[in-house]
């Protein structure tokens, strides 16, 4: 049975607290109509501090859509290596032994994937299969974690390494002062994270199943509008009310696998 190892996690050196988010949003939006509203729901996040890439005075320029993007191209090549190092030495393989990269990221595009440069900057045989994920956003990662599992379901001594690798903070627009965009500048940070799921051996969480279900007419609910400027991220405030319609989709999964979902004795991985 597959197993799902111990992860790494890195995020960058650059910190802004939730006060210091706060402070920002009363001077740089204070006279928008609903700023009281904004500030209450960054307030009420739960998010104490985030991560970030670059100094908080650079995040707020916007040099352009390509300046951006080849700053998404020099992290991702100066600090997804290290973390996806930790993941391997966690879960005792080298490289040579991976034999699926899924790689997960939505902040940014780079064409071939960022996948095919780790293959050959870290020593990866060149027969590594790739999937790169780029259009599920917060839910990537779940997916990820059931394509690998497809993946050692079909090759039951196979290894994937998962990749997520997010600057949320390049994304941020300062044109868009709906109250989704300004909640979402105060509640996403940027962040790399690399686990292995191996197919046979290792240690750390058994798979047994995966699933996936959509809630329907929900798609545009988080979403991004593509533009000259970037991306612009769209975020629905029905979006926390999810879980009620999700819930019998859940309780569906735990009754076809016999898993007692009043006591939570399994995982569900939402994708």
């Amino acid at each position: 049975m597959a197993v799902l190892c111990k992860p790494a996690i890195e995020v960058p050196e650059y910190v802004i607290t939730n006060e210091e988010t706060l402070e920002l949003a009363q001077r740089l939006h204070g006279d928008h109509p609903q700023i009281d509203l904004v500030l209450r729901l960054i307030e009420h996040t739960g998010v104490q501090k985030r991560h970030l890439i670059q100094p908080i005075d650079k995040v707020l320029q916007h040099p352009g859509f390509d300046a951006r993007s080849v700053t998404y191209e020099e992290h991702t090549k100066a600090r997804v290596p290290a973390v996806v190092r930790r993941a391997l030495d966690q879960a005792e393989l080298e490289p040579r032994q991976i034999d699926l990269i899924v790689y997960v990221s939505c902040t940014g595009f780079m064409m071939p994937p960022a996948s095919a440069w780790l293959i050959g900057e870290m020593g990866f045989r060149p027969e590594t299969r790739q999937l790169p994920i780029a259009q599920l956003g917060c839910a990537a990662g779940g997916a990820a974690v059931n394509r690998a599992h497809d993946f050692c379901t079909a090759y039951p001594d196979a290894n994937v390494l998962i990749v997520a690798c997010e600057f949320c903070s390049l994304c941020y627009q300062p044109t868009d002062l709906g109250v989704g965009s300004l909640l979402s500048n105060g509640l996403f940070g940027d962040g790399i994270a690399a686990v292995v799921l191996r197919g046979s051996g290792g240690t750390g969480v058994r798979l047994e199943r995966n699933g996936s279900y959509i809630i329907p007419a929900t798609e545009d609910w988080i979403s991004y509008a593509v533009r000259s400027t970037g991306f612009h991220f769209q975020l629905d405030k029905r979006v926390p009310g999810t879980m009620e319609p999700l819930a019998p989709a859940l309780e569906a999964v735990a009754e076809e696998n016999q898993w007692n979902a009043g006591k939570m004795d399994f995982y569900i991985i939402h994708a």
